[in-house]
């Protein structure tokens, strides 16, 4: 049970800085509470856990006037940053994570401005029936965060010139374009700040949670291991995974999301896996790697490998078919 909420303002722009402090807030939680971070970044693309970059960014667009690519922990897909962009953080235990609660907050701050917010599917609020805040999430340890963005006054222009979402994803959104369906809530609120969002956010979190919320100051955290993390989320190694001499690969979208299979293989055998994905549990991709890895390069040997994974029942299965559709050979 919650009994103490605590509010984090972030104070760097910087967006590896800012998901740093994001995991170290994760790590220093205590049972009973609930943190609600919110924090800022600079033009940037921040991509899902384990999406492919270059399929989702415009990376040389994006870095030639300035931009940052940034990869998050979890799972989902790309989104851009920039000052017109708040963002958002509810971090707990597991046994206190209420989503629902969450999402009601967001709701609440936007009714405080006059803004009929609603919540659609698995990720998404809306206002007029356009996107103004995706979501994401994370678990790991016993404890959970919540995480998503609130369009204020975000380039709109930036997010169609940055982003490059597959064909495939479009086609199953049925949409156009990026333009078609986001909105700034600044269109309907037009006094609206980030700044001013901000403390509503606070104001929703106290009278959601029926308490009175407590800050919580970055100089108390451990800044070693906030630098550290902030060097790792920096890294090609960390943005760009690894390169691979790829013999195979597929890719195609399903209702729980695109997932792209690029397998190294040598004398019959995966020596190398990369997974691709902007489904919502993160640790699929892992997952995945650790069944292939090492695996005989056959269709029998690969299906009866997936069929021992504790993946969803339809990801199991919707992931066999994909194989088998290659055409691999027995």
């Amino acid at each position: 049970m919650i009994n103490s909420i605590l509010v984090c303002h972030g104070k760097s722009l910087d967006p590896y800085y800012n998901l740093a402090l994001e995991e170290v807030l994760l790590d220093s939680v205590k049972q009973g509470e609930c943190i609600l971070y919110l924090w800022q970044n600079t033009a940037t693309v921040v991509i899902g856990r384990n999406q492919n970059p270059w399929r989702e960014c415009r990376i040389s667009r994006l870095e030639e006037e300035g931009g940052r690519l940034a990869r998050r922990l979890s799972g989902g897909g790309a989104v851009y940053h920039d000052i017109g962009n708040l963002n958002f953080t509810f971090l707990c235990y597991d046994n206190d994570y209420d989503l629902t609660k969450h999402l009601s907050i967001i709701v609440e701050a936007c009714r405080a401005n006059g803004i009929a917010a609603e919540i659609s599917g698995r990720n998404d609020v809306l206002a007029k029936g356009c996107k103004f805040s995706g979501n994401a999430f994370y678990h790991s340890g016993g404890k959970s965060y919540h995480h998503g963005t609130l369009m204020v006054d975000v380039d709109i222009k930036q997010v169609e010139r940055y982003l490059s979402p597959s064909p495939a994803k479009l086609k199953a959104k049925g949409v156009a374009s990026v333009r078609s369906r986001v909105i700034n809530l600044r269109e309907l609120a037009p006094e609206m700040t980030c700044q001013s969002l901000s403390q509503d956010m606070v104001r929703a979190f106290e009278k959601v949670y029926e308490l009175q919320s407590k800050e919580l100051k970055i100089e108390e955290l451990n800044q070693n291991t906030i630098e550290q993390l902030r060097q790792r989320n920096a890294s090609k190694e960390w943005l760009y995974g690894r390169d691979l001499p790829l013999n195979f690969s597929c890719s195609k979208r399903f209702s729980w999301g695109e997932i792209s299979l690029e397998l190294g293989v040598e004398r019959g055998y995966i020596n190398a896996v990369q997974i691709w994905t902007d489904a919502m549990d993160w640790q699929l991709a892992e997952v995945l790697k650790q069944t292939f890895t090492n695996k005989e390069f056959s269709i029998n040997q690969l299906v009866l490998a997936l069929s021992d994974t504790e993946l969803k029942p339809d990801i199991q299965q919707d992931i066999i078919n994909l194989l088998t559709e290659q055409e691999i050979l027995p």
